[in-house]
């Protein structure tokens, strides 16, 4: 995904060369085989929040038109888009006639409904005509960058106003078409009625491209954490304690008479966040959205962040010394089990023997993302989860199956870290994401 628009993508796990076959399992957020991030070594990334937004907006515009362009097609011509990387409009219009029709009834209501959109095509001629004899008209000039194309692209589908083939705009009453507020209105209505949806949506519901149209409300997000009394004291006008060295210092410039005495109080630090995701098959969904997440939401930069399948992980600094499309991509080749078993017991183990007991997790939050399904020993998972609780301020497990009304916590690692954990949410949608930021930013334990 496009470093410049800071939108993380989920890659697969490492694999062989970009020159060999491309690794299985990829998990695609736009990255690799979707549009997003490239490969090592391709070429320079397509802006990942341009493209979801030309992808969904023009597969809006051909459905209200008539044409089948169903969210399968609008991936296909996103990733013929990533890959073949147009410079011009002309080769936009062409990704679009190699992927979203499927007959020659509708290729003219494509370029209609693509002109309208985007304008018109003087390069490209009609199906069925003779190919134009003058070149491109900015040949001259030299192609421009994709990303400049993209971008155009989607400032144009972002003001274009979506009409049914059967909507038939009305003349006002004093002679004039239209007001220039109804059209700005109607774009806002369309807009918000998509995004809503998505909102509400489950995160294994949604396909690559609707996860990103998602991330400008992640970006409204918080995840605040308590504040701890830190060791290291700050100066203040009205501190209880007397900082004796401040003081002696000032009254060297009053002849060594100590006219004011300076204060001093504890200093007060927000705790440490770590978080432990599993990244097994069945949280596959769930892991890309919640590590979307941390990368858009205000705090979530800040976290020290683990992934565990059947082997734990961290991949903080990978996600923190890069920028955010190609630093996910490099996790999934970090975490070797990408898309594997799940053992939690034994990554919690390995978790408080490596990190925990050197001093990470005393004072933090610590957050679990995981569906409880564990092919470990459910005692080895009960004895961690107690040794956690021992030096975590709070521990907040993230579980998509709790949205369910008849969820009990009958499997095995499930049942066995309940009693450990302070809070138990969901967050299995961007609507049920809030009950995740109350639940970090809980003051005390068991809320």
């Amino acid at each position: 995904m496009s470093p410049d628009n800071g939108v993380p993508v989920i890659p697969g796990p490492a694999g062989p060369a970009p020159g060999g076959p491309r690794p299985g399992g990829t998990v695609p957020v736009g990255g690799g085989d979707v549009p997003g991030v490239p490969w090592p070594g391709e070429g320079a990334p397509v802006p990942g929040d341009d493209l979801a937004l030309v992808a969904a907006k023009f597969g809006a515009a051909l459905r209200a038109a008539g044409v089948p362009a169903d969210p399968g097609r609008c991936e296909r011509f996103a990733g013929a888009v990533s890959v073949a990387r147009p410079v011009t409009i002309s080769g936009l219009y062409l990704c679009a006639l190699a992927t979203l029709v499927a007959s020659k009834e509708h290729i003219e209501t494509l370029r209609r409904v693509f002109e309208a959109i985007f304008g018109g095509l003087p390069d490209v001629p009609v199906i069925g005509g003779e190919p134009s004899a003058s070149g491109p008209p900015d040949a001259a000039q030299g192609p421009p960058p994709a990303g400049d194309i993209l971008r155009e692209a989607a400032r144009a589908a972002q003001s274009h106003i979506i009409r049914s083939a059967t909507d038939q705009p009305e003349p006002a009453a004093d002679g004039d078409d239209h007001l220039p507020g109804d059209e700005e209105l109607s774009a806002r209505e369309v807009w918000a009625s998509a995004t809503e949806r998505l909102a509400s949506t489950d995160f294994a519901e949604l396909s690559p491209a609707e996860l990103l149209l998602l991330s400008g409300l992640m970006r409204k997000l918080t995840l605040a954490v308590p504040l701890r009394r830190s060791r290291r004291p700050r100066q203040t006008a009205r501190g209880r304690q007397t900082d004796l060295r401040s003081t002696l210092r000032q009254a060297r410039r009053t002849g060594g008479h100590p006219l004011r005495l300076a204060r001093r109080a504890p200093l007060r630090e927000p705790r440490r966040l770590v978080v432990l995701c599993d990244i097994s098959g069945s949280m596959e969904p769930y892991a890309r959205a919640m590590l979307q997440l941390l990368y858009c939401a205000a705090g979530g930069a800040q976290a020290e962040v683990f992934t565990f399948a059947t082997r734990l992980t961290r991949i903080t600094g990978t996600l923190a010394h890069v920028r955010p499309g190609l630093a996910l991509h490099q996790a999934g080749q970090a975490a070797p089990d990408w898309l594997g078993g799940t053992r939690i017991g034994e990554a919690i183990a390995e978790f408080n023997d490596s990190y925990g007991r050197r001093g990470m997790a005393r004072g933090a939050v610590v957050v679990i993302i995981s569906d409880g399904w564990d092919t470990g020993d459910p005692a080895l998972l009960r004895r961690e989860m107690e040794r956690l609780s021992r030096v975590a301020h709070r521990i907040v497990w993230v579980n998509p199956r709790t949205h369910s009304p008849e969820y009990q916590p009958l499997a095995g690692g499930m049942a066995a870290a309940w009693p450990y954990c302070d809070a138990v949410v969901s967050a299995h949608s961007l609507n049920a994401l809030d009950e995740l930021t109350a639940a970090l930013a809980h003051p005390g334990r068991r809320g």
